[in-house]
């Protein structure tokens, strides 16, 4: 039986990341479930182009409309791995947060709490104001984990895609489903020789 994931896109800025989520999770073998918020579509159209949302129906097992409250996804009875939100917003974070399942994104994740399964949040803002805090702790204390997009510059990263791919991966890894896929850190180089 095929590891069934979840993955959220809301409207924030970082879209490439939640379509590489999908991307990797379709060639590890997972099911994947897709919901797309409508300021996801736009922000997916504008960062990435007109084929990203093809792309993800191609990659995606099952797409779910954000509104259709009434989705499988919506319930606990509904087996699965665990549910990344890659990029999340901050509304949708601090929905998340206050337990207000007004849609299909924020009910499956609201889910995932209750259900004590894995919830990785992707939070993309910058800067932060008291309110964003807060309502990360809020979610942090109700069982979900914050990932911030932040590039690992360690590795050495040479373009945007690889970048990317990195915090895409990384997501991944927090479900603790697969065996790790992100680049890890080995230490530092040998020092060069000396003449």
């Amino acid at each position: 039986m095929k590891p069934c994931v979840i993955v959220g896109i809301s409207g924030a800025s970082g879209a490439a990341i939640g379509l590489r989520t999908v991307e990797i999770l379709n060639g590890l073998g997972a099911e994947t479930h897709l919901v797309v918020s409508r300021a996801a579509e736009r922000t997916l159209l504008e960062e990435v182009g007109a084929e990203a949302l093809p792309r993800l129906r191609n990659c995606a097992h099952h797409w779910h409309g954000v509104d259709d409250i009434g989705a499988s996804i919506a319930s606990g009875s509904f087996p699965t791995r665990g549910m990344i939100i890659a990029p999340c917003s901050m509304r949708t974070l601090a929905a998340i947060a206050h337990c207000l399942g007004d849609n299909l994104l924020v009910r499956a994740a609201d889910v995932h709490l209750k259900e004590r399964r894995p919830l990785v949040l992707v939070a993309r803002e910058t800067p932060l104001h008291l309110g964003h805090l807060r309502a990360m702790m809020a979610a942090t204390e109700a069982g979900a984990m914050i990932m911030p997009p932040v590039p690992a510059f360690y590795l050495r990263p040479t373009s945007v895609a690889d970048i990317v791919d990195q915090i895409a991966r990384r997501a991944i890894d927090l479900l603790h489903v697969f065996e790790p896929v992100a680049r890890q850190w080995h230490g530092p180089s040998a020092p060069a020789a000396t003449s």
